[in-house]
């Protein structure tokens, strides 16, 4: 897979660009502005972007900005932000369209390479990986909506760990119970959210992204 990495720091840029050159990635492009993450993703065509949500010149939402310019240049591009900060406002705008993969890390919750990695795959394939902070926190913003204040508890649980592209599996040996009963739970969220029976896949993403853009 080809990837653009748009980071200010360094030695960060330059760690995530061995990271994921030593896991199979091709790093097309590493840059540190906004203006040159749009000038990469229009010549190289990556297959992802992983973008620091605070870029020179002001450090306040230049690389958000450029993410979503970057995505109506290239439509459905999948876009990994990695921040130091829950940025409620970033991840619904970026959700907001509901094309193209979607992820949203925490800089100082990534301890391990091999998550991260797997993140940026399932981005790139057309999945979500949300770290469970910025969930947490969309989540309370979101609690008042009749769609999500119609969820119980527990599909409130299941659709949080979805979010973080769990599997079903996952999920179960998360909150202890069986695969069979986040298998009904998914299904109840499923028709809860008015998601019309499809590739199970494709209405996972839709549950997360139908969840986190309200």
């Amino acid at each position: 897979m080809r990837v653009v990495i748009a980071e200010d720091l360094f030695l960060l840029r330059d760690g995530l660009t061995r990271l994921l050159g030593a896991h199979g990635f091709e790093v097309v492009a590493a840059v540190d502005n906004g203006p040159d993450l749009l000038a990469a993703v229009a010549a190289e065509k990556p297959d992802a972007a992983i973008v620091d949500v605070r870029l020179p010149p002001t450090f306040t939402d230049e690389g958000l900005r450029a993410a979503l310019e970057a995505r109506r240049l290239s439509p459905g591009l999948p876009v990994l932000v990695l921040s130091q900060y829950v940025e409620q406002l970033y991840a619904r705008e970026l959700l907001a369209a509901g094309q193209g993969g979607t992820g949203y890390l925490l800089k100082d919750r990534v301890m391990d390479g091999g998550q991260f990695v797997e993140a940026v795959r399932r981005v790139a394939t057309g999945g979500t990986a949300m770290d469970p902070e910025v969930i947490a926190r969309l989540l309370a913003h979101n609690s008042a909506d009749g769609a999500v204040a119609a969820l119980t508890q527990r599909e409130r649980e299941v659709l949080s760990l979805m979010a973080e592209g769990r599997s079903n599996a996952a999920i179960a040996q998360q909150l202890v119970i069986t695969e069979r009963s986040v298998s009904k739970h998914t299904a109840s969220i499923f028709t809860r959210l008015g998601l019309q029976p499809s590739d199970d896949d494709n209405r996972r993403v839709l549950a997360v992204l139908a969840y986190l853009n309200r």
